[in-house]
């Protein structure tokens, strides 16, 4: 037994000293992120939709930073949130790409749980995790976390599940940078 410590002790000394080594080359060679992909990204609504080609609100957030989005591709973030991005950018706004769809009210999903047959769809479709349950389970709808994004709606093969105005104001369309 006196025979195990010994290599014990050295393997637990070897792994905090890597342990130690990683975390200093972590800090040493961190690459800082543009922080005016930053900036735009704080003004995008978070849906995750997609509605702007994009496959969620920080890619689109980077194609502009970039020069290869334009500010009106987000119909959640609407007149408001493009007028917020000009401001930043320093640009003049312009009307919401019709190409891109049009502004809605916020809005969020409620399952109607009596038609739910539990296929675990939408809950595979939800980019923002706003769906709980399990498969062949009834599932729900977490209306804090939902940005009413719409991508659950059509993988549904019952079609039970519905949109409401959401009932505080919209936490993703803000109207300054």
């Amino acid at each position: 037994m006196a025979d195990l410590w010994l290599p014990l002790l050295a393997l637990v000394a070897l792994c905090a000293a890597l342990g130690a080594l990683l975390g200093w080359a972590a800090k040493r060679f961190e690459v800082a992120g543009d922080p005016l992909v930053e900036q735009i990204n704080a003004v995008l609504p978070q849906t995750q939709c997609g509605q702007c080609q994009f496959p969620g609100c920080r890619p689109y957030a980077e194609a502009i930073a970039k020069g290869e989005a334009d500010i009106n591709q987000c119909p959640p973030g609407g007149e408001a949130g493009i007028r917020a991005l000009a401001t930043l950018l320093g640009r003049e706004p312009k009307p919401l790409s019709a190409e891109h769809g049009v502004e809605k009210p916020p809005q969020i999903a409620r399952i109607r749980e009596d038609e739910c047959i539990g296929c675990f769809k939408c809950i595979a479709a939800c980019p923002v995790d706003a769906i709980i349950g399990a498969p062949k389970l009834l599932h729900v709808v977490v209306e804090d976390l939902c940005t009413g994004c719409e991508l659950c709606i059509p993988p549904c093969p019952v079609d039970c599940i519905d949109l409401f105005a959401a009932a505080a104001p919209s936490r993703y369309s803000r109207s300054t940078v």
